[in-house]
């Protein structure tokens, strides 16, 4: 194990009357005199010059997981006007809800549907095989169930209003690429703003969902797709997106953005990802990029 003190900055954040918490977790981190901090807000410091070896971060985020506190490393080098697009996933990042999961609760499957969806998020099966089954499991179903979805079920993720603001007034656009369903991102499109979505498409015939897809799956490989689209169509470098997910199928797209946000993610996600946010909001990027 490399044991050699590396220089960092770190930001850690909180929620709620946090003050008292980052200053401990600050402290445990060596921040002294010598060490630069700022408040970035009631909830967020930033630290700088940090000098932390590896047994001194495991014990920093064991305390930060404790207290409910995001810490991310090497914060502060970038603003919010390198990037130009903020891409995000819909279900379980944009959204506290896996709308497929919610339309199979009207037809009584919901624990059977969320296992699959559980296992194709931890990246366990082929996420188009496991949504076709899922689809297919959902035939039969009246259309209305997803007016009520959307209308009784979905909620906005924390911070969700207050970053897409910030990142609009800053004049970068937004993408909602999913895995999910066009029903609920056109809704979501024409309610937030957003300037690009992408998603599947239930067949519904006669009122009832048949149980198929139309056309071919959104799935890793077609977010990445679209996330290097819609950076082409914008004349920008996929370096110059901000990528935000849950999920296994969203590593791709992740993979070839300039940051990367895993948001209440999946291990195999965090791990992968440059920033993970499991306590704090989406609007905890805006700290990061201040």
């Amino acid at each position: 194990m490399n044991t050699e003190n590396n220089m960092t900055n770190l930001v850690l954040q909180g929620l709620g009357d946090c003050k008292a918490q980052l200053q401990q977790l600050a402290a445990l981190a060596g921040v002294t005199g010598t060490t630069s901090s700022r408040w970035l807000s009631d909830t967020a410091l930033r630290c700088e010059g940090v000098a932390l070896d590896d047994a001194q971060r495991q014990s920093l985020a064991t305390a930060a997981l404790a207290a409910k506190v995001d810490i991310t490393y090497d914060a502060g080098q970038r603003k919010l006007s390198d990037f130009k697009l903020v891409a995000m996933d819909m279900d379980s990042t944009l959204i506290t809800i896996e709308c497929i999961d919610e339309i199979a609760d009207m037809q009584g499957l919901k624990a059977e549907v969320s296992e699959i969806t559980e296992a194709a998020m931890r990246g366990e099966l082929d996420f188009s095989a496991s949504l076709k089954r899922r689809v297919a499991l959902l035939k039969g179903l009246e259309a209305t169930a997803l007016e009520r979805v959307y209308e009784e079920r979905l909620q906005l993720s924390l911070g969700a209003e207050a970053m897409l603001k910030a990142v609009q007034q800053a004049g970068m656009k937004t993408l909602l690429v999913s895995g999910g369903f066009t029903f609920f991102t056109a809704r979501l499109k024409q309610r937030l703003g957003l300037d690009y979505t992408h998603a599947n498409e239930l067949e519904i015939i006669d009122g009832r969902l048949t149980g198929n897809v139309i056309g071919g799956i959104v799935d890793a490989e077609e977010k990445k797709r679209t996330v290097a689209r819609v950076c082409a169509e914008l004349g920008i470098s996929t370096s110059q997106a901000i990528v935000m997910g849950d999920g296994a199928n969203d590593l791709k797209m992740m993979s070839i953005s300039g940051m990367s946000v895993a948001f209440r993610a999946k291990p195999v996600v965090r791990e992968q990802a440059s920033v993970a946010l499991n306590f704090v909001g989406l609007d905890g990027i805006l700290p990061l990029l201040a």
